[in-house]
């Protein structure tokens, strides 16, 4: 299964788009589908279920109103406990939530919802830190192999797009940190 359409990845952007503005579940089907379908689309069994233990939880509720033809639709807004538990997670993510580059950018997609800049900085020290750590797809002799030392075109081609991507968002993430100018 997809990271993102995991129960609590899903979840977070579910509150996420809602605290936005309320949304029918078709609208927050295709919300999903623009940050997360061009990687592995969003089913109706994963989403509707996601929405449904989110109400069972108080932190979404539904109403009905009336729709553009003559049918009426479902409306989901976020409440006061699902806006508080957005922040919570997006101020205390799990590990996995930052090491995962598809779940941080799920945090990352929301995270100006946080309204405390130190807040913000926290979680992007949190990512950065992690990709400053040494890491490697593949070892030899327990230490990383280098691009330049793999002589398979295919992973040396992962090593070398990994590498490119990992600096281009360690210097976003230093960036995006002294503009927030908050000290640790």
């Amino acid at each position: 299964m997809h990271p993102m359409a995991s129960g609590g990845d899903l979840s977070l952007t579910i509150l996420g788009f809602l605290d936005e503005r309320p949304m029918h579940g078709y609208e927050l089907k295709s919300h999903l589908a623009a940050l997360t379908g061009h990687l592995r689309p969003v089913s109706d069994g994963a989403l509707y279920p996601a929405i449904a233990r989110l109400e069972a939880k108080g932190l979404v509720e539904r109403h009905e109103e009336a729709g553009a033809a003559a049918a009426r639709r479902q409306v989901l807004t976020i409440t006061d406990d699902g806006r508080a538990e957005l922040r919570r997670r997006l101020r205390e993510p799990a590990d996995l939530d930052i090491s995962d580059q598809t779940r941080f950018f799920a945090i990352l997609a929301f995270l100006s919802a946080l309204p405390d800049p130190a807040d913000q900085a926290r979680v992007l020290r949190r990512r950065l830190a992690f990709l400053e750590a040494p890491a490697g797809f593949f070892r030899k002799d327990g230490a990383p192999v280098r691009a330049r030392d793999e002589p398979d075109p295919y992973r040396r081609g992962m090593i070398l797009i990994a590498r490119a991507s990992s600096q281009a968002e360690k210097e976003w993430l230093r960036r995006r940190i002294e503009e927030l100018n908050v000290p640790r």
